[in-house]
């Protein structure tokens, strides 16, 4: 027994974590069927082992199923982490408690994972000199007047990167590549770019380590994120200086504000780094086990894996449900965030049984919280297991990623025929998806590529995933992806493929912006990131994943003309409307806010099972707003669409996908548009309507 340094006193249970009090550091975790718990302390995030171990006695540290106590006169800075020592009887109860195994702290806002090692975790016997430690830390952050920005998601453009490989290529030019800090450095391109939000993949601290073992052998690791072990903490391998991790995060995100940049985190609350029951113990399987996780109710050693990932959170369970909320509205209030994403959301549907539950206890309260009620709740409405509700997902106000606007549109643009009638409801914001329950196109986050799948790139290079790099025999990955390689699979130097390729490219982030609902890109589409083919990547913490910033030059027409296309969407309120279009003439302008045709006027052939033209008119959103005619011509021969004949409209031409400029600045000499406008093969073509 190690001789104790610091005085103890019973301590609070009012707060979960290490908590700086006056007269010293209050600890308190909960765990319900532990009958020995101890705090051990660190001098250092490397130190082996504690320079004092702190005893609890139930009788005096213990409060239902809190555990507490108060360290008298510990420095800030200080590291610790917990044991805990219980039943095991795993079939029966769920408990997994092992007294060799060293926990960090579940609250804790900072993490140090050096000494990491995940097979020593996952092994019998003490990982004392391989754990994670968790640290003490003050709140003395100056925010200067920075609040969470509430900026209505009808005007948002997001942006999905990741932080690390956003910068980590030789060519970013950052001071600290991979970092919070080198976002801070790249915020004139996102500025720039009209970008409103970035949805930051994981940023609470994961395990790199977990991946599979055929993997890991190649040297490889969990780059992406998805293995979320630290629910309060952002990642140490974001900063830095590990220690300042957290302050460094909120550098950045004031940074971000400062230039009306909103900041949504994608948060992985569905599972955890601790995996199956071959997994390593590091905190919620030795201190919950049977409450934090799903367990099969016949053999509680199984756990039910709605996931893929090895375990699934009960996140309906009470406890759970708690500790989950708070933690959102700790990166809401202390860190400042302006929205979430959630993983494989529909797993936080399903209830302690597993089944699913419109009145989800979480999902409900995540809606109603007063703290979370301006920040952005965003659902990827699907699990692993074969829930999907998109369009269905419970509650009012959660917006989702919608799968079914990602695969139609990838269809249409790539020629897929009789696809109109679909592509028009998902242009014109999805609303078979929403108004029925009283929903808005905010609802709906309109996508072609995110960071799962294919870059848009690949999107028009390859017609099959190439994911052998990984390591699993490309057997992982989505064989679904509606892609198109335009003759050659791959890389090419074929000026024709090349120049189809791109014009595709542009047809699809023209389409994105020029849909009802809320837009969002994926970093590096705008300069044609590729991932040679790789549609899962990740493991792949390298050059494979990473931007390259010599495509921004390489690239350019690309990068000008997405930038223009977002700016054309912010000039034209009527492409973000905040509520749904209805065919009925607009205020103050006399005709309908939303006119369909196919080449010929009012004849969008709904129908028509070999249509692949469509073309709507908008009205504008006031008198002074310009009128839009667009046109989209996905076959492949050039069609001559007929122009509306409006009383004092002239029109003119604002972008064509397929001709240079592709996209006119309001000040260039206008071209004139009269009667029928000719698209060319798989082209977009937009008019805008002025009054003479």
């Amino acid at each position: 027994m190690v001789e104790q340094r610091y005085e103890v006193s019973p301590g609070d249970w009012d707060q979960g974590g290490a908590t700086i009090r006056s007269k010293g550091v209050n600890f308190c975790v909960f765990t319900r069927y532990a009958e020995r718990v101890e705090l051990l302390l660190f001098e250092s995030a490397d130190s082996k082992s504690p320079f004092q171990t702190v005893f609890l006695d139930p009788r005096i540290n213990r409060t239902f199923f809190f555990w507490h106590v108060l360290v008298k006169g510990l420095p800030v800075g200080t590291y610790y982490c917990w044991r805990a020592d219980g039943p095991s009887d795993t079939k029966e109860s769920g408990c997994r408690y092992d007294r060799d195994k060293v926990l960090i702290d579940p609250w804790a806002t900072t993490v140090d994972d050096r000494l990491w090692d995940r097979g020593v975790a996952c092994g019998p016997g003490d990982n004392i000199a391989a754990s994670m430690r968790s640290q003490v830390v003050v709140d003395d952050y100056d925010w200067e007047g920075d609040e969470p920005r509430y900026v209505p998601l009808h005007d948002a453009v997001i942006y999905e990167l990741h932080v690390g490989g956003f910068s980590r290529h030789s060519s970013s030019g950052a001071l600290h590549p991979g970092t919070f800090e080198a976002i801070v450095e790249k915020i004139p391109y996102l500025r720039d770019l009209g970008i409103t939000h970035v949805e930051l993949m994981p940023v609470m601290a994961f395990d790199v380590q977990d991946v599979p073992p055929k993997t890991a052998a190649l040297g490889l690791e969990n780059y992406w994120g998805y293995s979320t072990h630290s629910f309060y903490a952002p990642h140490p391998g974001y900063s830095v200086n590990p220690q300042q991790a957290r302050n460094e995060f909120r550098d950045m995100v004031k940074a971000l504000h400062q230039e009306g940049i909103g900041v949504i985190l994608d948060v992985v609350f569905n599972h955890t780094a601790e995996g199956g029951p071959d997994g390593p113990t590091i905190s919620f399987k030795g201190l919950g086990n049977e409450i934090f996780y799903h367990l099969d109710p016949t053999d509680r050693r199984r756990y039910r894996d709605y996931t893929g990932c090895g375990n699934t959170v009960n996140c309906n369970h009470p406890m759970v449900t708690r500790f989950l909320i708070d933690c959102l509205q700790y990166w809401v209030q202390a860190m400042h965030v302006d929205g979430f994403r959630f993983d494989l959301a529909s797993a936080l549907a399903r209830g302690e049984d597993g089944n699913p539950q419109y009145h989800a206890p979480f999902l409900w309260s995540t809606e109603l919280s007063p703290v979370l009620g301006r920040a952005h709740i965003i659902a990827e409405a699907w699990d692993a297991a074969g829930l999907y509700q998109v369009g269905d997902f419970p509650g009012f106000r959660w917006a989702e990623w919608n799968g079914r606007y990602r695969d139609v549109i990838r269809g249409f643009v790539r020629g897929d025929k009789g696809l109109v009638a679909e592509v028009a409801t998902r242009v014109a914001g999805s609303s078979d998806l929403y108004a029925q329950r009283g929903r808005l196109p905010i609802n709906g986050i309109n996508f072609i590529t995110c960071h799962d799948g294919f870059t848009l790139n690949d999107l028009v290079s390859y017609e099959r995933k190439h994911n052998l790099a990984n390591g699993e025999d490309n057997r992982d990955g989505h064989d679904h992806n509606l892609s198109a390689n335009y003759g050659t699979e791959g890389d090419t130097d074929d000026p024709a493929t090349l120049d189809l390729r791109h014009r595709q490219a542009r047809n699809f982030i023209a389409v994105l912006m020029l849909s009802q609902g809320v837009p969002m890109l994926l970093a590096g589409d705008e300069v044609l990131r590729t991932q040679q083919g790789n549609n899962n990547c990740y493991c792949q913490n390298n050059e494979l994943s990473w931007l390259d910033w010599t495509l921004t030059e390489r690239n350019r027409d690309m990068l000008h003309f997405t930038g223009s296309m977002i700016g054309f969407r912010h000039r034209h309120p009527t492409l973000s409307r905040e509520r749904f279009l209805t065919g009925e003439p607009a205020v103050d302008q006399g005709i309908p806010d939303i006119r369909w045709h196919g080449a010929e006027l009012d004849e969008p052939g709904w129908d028509d099972a070999d249509s692949q033209a469509l073309a709507f008119t908008l009205a504008g959103t006031s008198q002074e707003e310009p009128m839009l005619h667009v046109m989209l011509n996905m076959g492949e021969v050039s069609r001559a669409f007929a122009v509306p004949e409006l009383p004092g409209i002239g029109w003119r031409l604002a972008i064509d996908t397929a001709r240079e400029p592709w996209i006119f600045d309001p000040s260039d000499e206008p071209v004139e548009v009269r009667e029928r406008c000719q698209v060319l093969d798989r082209a977009v073509v937009v008019l805008e309507g002025r009054r003479l």
